[in-house]
């Protein structure tokens, strides 16, 4: 079964499908542990965590298959990935599409924005045309039919904040005749306005609930109350990650010791029975049996 249809069932049998970002293959690891049937990887994260850069746009289509590959070499739960505005005319975006594929991926979504792209919760931001935006959902559907006709394509529109409401549900509805899987409706305020998204698409719609950004926290309950079919939470473990991370860092230089922080750290065997530690070193421990008998 490809990665696609994997994923394809996941929407089918949970509603609203919680999407988790896995910054890496050991996050994804646990994602999966926990239960979640569709992990996320997020452009701004392989910005922020792999190579030390602010989300704009600054990554290239190499950098990230490198995580995907990562991620889905280790984990086959369903991972759905960020590719920006598809890097590029036409010919770039399809060649995306085919990259994602082939590392793994099950899914990925393209945004409406300039190749100078911002954060989709930061000012400013400035969007091409919806026929620009339809072109490069024509040839990533294009590209995906070569390879894995149930690979998922996400239209984000981030219009909401640019042009207002209406104007971005009529990019969204333009955006699905194009071909788009499902609608991600970028920055969006009230749940009124997600209904309003729902109500006039064919297909699913994705909201974004990323945190200290423009949309309130809603809950998967109130969400799905109007008739979103997927939620996702792109860094929400990363953030937590990174401010446990400095908190160890300040206290050990401050006291000399990590004594203090030990209750925010997971202890060793933690570590060892999430990755299976134990089942390595007894293989590693039958083969070197079988070699000392021949």
């Amino acid at each position: 079964m490809s990665a696609g249809k994997k994923f394809r069932e996941a929407l089918a049998e949970e509603t609203p499908l919680q999407i988790v970002g896995t910054i890496n293959a050991y996050q994804a690891l646990q994602a999966t542990k926990v239960g979640y049937k569709a992990i996320y990887l997020s452009g701004g994260g392989i910005a922020n965590a792999s190579y030390g850069l602010p989300d704009l746009g600054m990554t290239m289509i190499e950098d990230v298959c490198i995580d995907i590959r990562r991620v889905t070499s280790i984990c086959d739960t369903p991972l759905i990935v960020d590719a920006d505005t598809g890097w590029g005319h036409a010919f770039n975006v399809a060649r995306t599409v085919k990259e994602f594929i082939r590392s793994g991926a099950a899914g990925l979504h393209i945004e409406d924005q300039v190749a100078a792209k911002r954060c989709g919760h930061r000012p400013n931001k400035e969007l091409v045309s919806t026929e620009e935006m339809c072109d490069r959902i024509r040839a990533a559907v294009d590209a995906k039919n070569q390879l894995d006709p149930d690979f998922y394509i996400i239209a984000r529109t981030d219009a909401h904040a640019s042009e207002g409401q209406e104007a971005a549900v009529a990019r969204a509805l333009a955006y699905v005749e194009a071909g788009a899987d499902a609608i991600f409706a970028e920055a969006v305020h009230t749940l009124k306005e997600y209904k309003e998204f729902t109500d006039q698409m064919s297909v699913p719609v994705l909201a974004n609930i990323t945190e200290f950004g423009a949309t309130p926290m809603f809950t998967t309950e109130e969400l799905g109350q109007v008739g979103i079919e997927m939620v996702l939470y792109p860094l929400s473990a990363f953030r937590a990650m990174n401010k446990a991370a400095l908190t160890v860092y300040q206290d050990l230089r401050e006291k000399g010791t990590q004594e203090g922080t030990l209750e925010l750290m997971q202890t060793r065997m933690e570590l060892y029975d999430m990755l299976g530690y134990h089942d390595y070193e007894q293989k590693m421990d039958s083969l070197f049996a079988q070699g000392k008998s021949k």
